[in-house]
């Protein structure tokens, strides 16, 4: 029996074939973007799920900061009157992930807006029930003179129409201070180591203290000094913690 003789080929045009390979191309593309959106529609709901359990969590913590915050505000406090008209430095030490507006508020009402910031203060008691109410975020305690001459030289910056000037030139304190006689450093060491007629002003005058971070220390915020942790009140050790982050 002879062979059957082949079909022969049927021709396909050219812009045919072009068409045909432009939308296999595009399908294969195609598959790809899908499988890439689909990937990525994962990922966000995932996130998205990680995100509302950190906000959750966010809502909680601030709560129970708040909660924490009206506890501490009735507790009842030791006499205060050793301490009535001392010179207070107060650092702030802890940040605002779980902290409640109403922490926040108090810090600001010190001037300590951000971590590591620094004031000198006059001890009383509105002020006494205002730091234990933020107590988990502070540190404080007794500064001596030698700290407070550190400070005021090495971290002095003065508040000039809302802008940080560097204590570089006494003419800005005798600008800003000269009808108090408050001329130069030296009179604003003396003014605030001595808590003197116008303490008020002068500590107004200067600028929260920008810090340092102390290497290998506040490692226990939140507990309580007293309880081997570093919050809360110092009493004389301030000055140690002063010189590691002057």
């Amino acid at each position: 029996m002879a062979d059957a003789e082949p079909k022969p080929l049927t021709y396909i045009p050219e812009t045919v074939l072009k068409k045909r390979k432009n939308n296999e191309e595009w399908a294969i593309k195609r598959r790809e973007q899908l499988a890439v959106r689909k990937q990525r529609s994962k990922e966000n709901r995932k996130l998205l799920f990680r995100r509302a359990e950190q906000f959750i969590k966010e809502f909680r913590d601030k709560e129970l900061d708040l909660v924490q915050m009206k506890h501490r505000k009735k507790k009842k406090r030791p006499s205060r009157g050793k301490v009535e008209g001392k010179l207070l430095f107060i650092i702030r030490i802890g940040g605002t992930n779980d902290m409640h507006p109403k922490s926040q508020k108090v810090l600001h009402m010190l001037r300590l807006k951000h971590i590591f910031d620094g004031v000198f203060v006059k001890a009383n008691e509105g002020l006494m029930d205002m730091l234990q109410r933020v107590e988990p975020y502070v540190t404080y305690g007794y500064p001596n003179m030698k700290s407070v001459k550190e400070l005021v030289y090495k971290k002095g910056y003065g508040n000039m129409d809302r802008q940080r000037v560097p204590l570089t030139d006494n003419n800005i304190i005798e600008q800003a201070l000269g009808k108090y006689s408050i001329i130069c450093l030296e009179d604003i060491v003396h003014e605030i180591a001595t808590v003197g007629r116008h303490f008020k002003e002068v500590v107004s005058f200067l600028w929260p203290f920008k810090l340092n971070k102390p290497e290998g220390l506040l490692q226990k915020k939140r507990t309580l000094y007293k309880d081997g942790g570093d919050s809360g009140d110092r009493e004389d050790n301030i000055n140690e913690l002063i010189s590691k982050m002057n």
